[in-house]
């Protein structure tokens, strides 16, 4: 995991890098849906019923219909959780194992079914780890360790050996998709290691392809943030010219094996960086600010982490890349650290990773990869309490390793166990509103972020249902709800910096419906 350099401006960095929603018919049935709620694709399913049917007494015919309209519903039930599960396969976990208290692979692989968690990526190749997920379909990336690439380098059939041991005799079964050879190696590797590291990811790749593997498994490596040299603004990104000669051969790989370029970026370090610059943390936990615009595009970023890849994109794109994408090998923040760990709190973490969640979701993407959702790792499945270095390297985990959470953000598919302390009872409110008293400047902002997260702003839009009073607070008001229903209706989903509360009195007028609860 890197740790190293910050945000847009930094002080005292060498690579200052951003880290940044039936009809009925006499002899037949029509259902029409939508494959999954809000999609613009939609299925119709037609229970056709024969004339004779309708000559049969009035029960059996209720008694058909009602059957039919349950099998119905039952293959839309079916279809929704396939989609809902294929919708959410670009989420995974980092499952790290420097800990000495660790539950069994077997308790591990139950808890990963128990969420929407559908990718685990291993920074080794634990067999133990790699058999319990076997058929789960949860796809997993395995690694080499960095002391294995000077043999995988030289021994082709040390790299045949590799591949037969670690991923031949468990596929298809257990769903391996992706090689690391080595973890960022580019940024704490010697030079020595580092010419190796090419010969090495080939000879992986020849071993897969003679194992009638390497249309099915890719190859790559993990990279830290590091390697970007500029990155401000994120139009301007550029690879560090330091080993470039390398770096270039790993992008040909990638780019002639259709392999993922895979990076670390972390928005905490970012804030940890320059923890005083105004909106520095909203910015890095994707919460309403006021946004950096990259000087060249025009284009306005509402967050560090869409940012910082934008800033790999450029990069890429700059070297002639366009085609390979990109894999979010690794990204977190600690929900504790030491004292004069700036930043690593609770709150800031279930933020962080709430919020990222929500954004992949969207599958808004970024300003320069709109559109989808990457592959993003989420640092990590555990607490890992052997972990050197400062207290937040040891707590970056969404478990515990008795298997509560840490904090809950909505990636549970059953109810978490999670210590939560006495409270009072809960407001009965349903609304997320701005507060009063706040500048324009704040209402814009807080419309800006909302608008930008994919929400459907399209209702406070000249023409639109809600659009008068065309006023910012009101229209504020409709995106921030928006947000708040569409983003799990926790207390923290109506934050906005401390500038939302929730309101029991219902806000819609007119024609213009606040979604919401009934009180």
């Amino acid at each position: 995991m890197e740790s190293d350099c910050g945000p847009w401006v930094l002080l005292g960095c060498r690579n200052p890098v951003w880290r940044a929603l039936p009809l009925y018919q006499t002899r037949q049935i029509i259902f029409t849906f939508p494959i999954m709620p809000f999609s613009p694709l939609f299925i119709t399913i037609f229970v056709s019923r024969a004339p004779n049917e309708m000559l049969q007494d009035r029960d059996n015919s209720i008694s058909m219909a009602a059957l039919s309209y349950s099998a119905a519903f039952l293959l839309l039930a079916f279809l929704q959780a396939l989609s809902i599960a294929d919708s959410q396969s670009f989420i995974g976990v980092n499952y790290g194992q420097v800990a000495d208290n660790l539950p069994t692979p077997a308790a591990s692989a139950k808890l990963l079914q128990s969420t929407y968690i559908r990718k685990v990526r291993l920074y080794g190749s634990d067999p133990e780890i790699i058999k319990s997920l076997a058929n789960t379909g949860i796809g997993i990336f395995i690694g080499t360790t960095n002391g294995d690439i000077p043999a995988l380098a030289s021994d082709p059939n040390f790299a045949k050996n590799w591949v037969n041991t670690n991923v031949a005799q468990f596929y298809p079964s257990s769903n391996i998709i992706l090689i690391s050879v080595g973890n960022e190696v580019m940024t704490f590797g010697d030079r020595n290691l580092i010419t190796q590291l090419v010969p090495a990811m080939r000879n992986i790749q020849n071993a897969l392809n003679g194992a009638s593997l390497g249309g099915k498994i890719k190859v790559t490596t993990v990279h830290t943030m590091a390697l970007l040299n500029v990155s401000e603004p994120p139009s301007a990104g550029t690879f560090d010219q330091i080993n470039a000669d390398v770096l270039k051969g790993i992008l040909e790989f990638n780019n002639a094996t259709g392999s993922p370029f895979a990076i670390n970026p972390y928005p905490y370090f970012a804030y940890r960086g320059d923890p005083n610059r105004r909106d520095t943390l909203a910015f890095c936990l994707f919460k309403p600010n006021s946004g950096r615009v990259d000087a060249r595009t025009k284009i306005k970023y509402l967050n560090m982490f869409d940012a910082q890849l934008d800033a790999v994109r450029s990069a890429l794109n700059g070297w002639g890349f366009k085609n390979v994408d990109v894999v979010v090998a690794e990204t977190g923040w600690p929900y504790k650290g030491d004292p004069n760990e700036v930043g690593a709190t609770v709150e800031n973490a279930r933020t962080y990773i709430g919020n990222l969640v929500h954004h992949l979701r969207t599958k808004i993407g970024t300003p320069l990869m709109p559109n989808k959702s990457m592959d993003t790792y989420i640092f990590a499945l555990y607490d890992e309490n052997l972990k050197p270095g400062p207290g937040s390297e040891r707590a970056f985990g969404l478990f515990k390793p008795d298997q509560s959470i840490n904090y809950n953000v909505g990636l549970s598919r059953v109810t978490p166990k999670v210590p939560v302390a006495p409270s009072p009872n809960p407001i009965k409110g349903a609304w997320c509103l701005p507060k009063q008293g706040l500048s324009d400047a704040e209402l814009q902002s807080n419309l800006d972020y909302a608008c930008g997260l994919g929400i459907d702003c399209s209702p406070i839009k000249p023409g639109g249902a809600c659009f008068e009073p065309n006023t910012v607070f009101s229209h504020a008001a409709y995106a921030m709800n928006l947000l708040y229903q569409s983003s799990g209706r926790n207390p923290w989903n109506c934050d906005f910096s401390h500038t939302a509360i929730l309101s029991s009195n219902n806000p819609s007028y007119k024609g213009c419906s606040y979604p919401g609860e009934s009180t």
